[in-house]
């Protein structure tokens, strides 16, 4: 049974820094591609960052350079580092899980494992 518990989530003023970590149980993290997604209210679902099972990472335009997306193999974790936060990154964060090695073209409904999310506020 796989299970991902997201933490790490929090208030934050523009500018600052949040870790979030997933912890994944039942599934090798290292094989598979993970990411990041996120939804603000009244907004659609999008995706954040992911990384595929050679470790390739891909990225939103709307993040790219302000956030690493990176595994802990020993800790079984995949972890979302988010630096110079702006208010429009308000969202609940949530983690997913695939059973495939590759991330490019994946679509949301081809992650079959989801965590409970965490909610960033971002205030300016």
């Amino acid at each position: 049974q796989v299970q991902l518990v997201e933490s790490g989530g929090g208030s934050v003023q523009s500018g600052g820094s949040l870790r979030l970590s997933c912890a994944a149980s039942g599934y090798a993290i290292s094989n598979y591609c993970m990411g990041w997604f996120r939804q603000a209210p009244g907004k659609e679902r999008e995706g954040v960052a992911r990384v595929n099972g050679y470790s390739g990472t891909t990225y939103a335009d709307s993040v790219r350079g302000r956030f690493t997306i990176s595994r802990d193999i020993v800790k079984n974790t995949l972890d979302l580092q988010m630096d110079s936060l702006k208010p429009e990154d308000t969202a609940i964060y949530y983690c997913a899980a695939s059973r495939s090695d590759f991330c490019s073209g994946l679509p949301p409904e081809l992650f079959p494992y989801w965590g409970q999310g965490t909610q960033v506020t971002v205030s300016s």
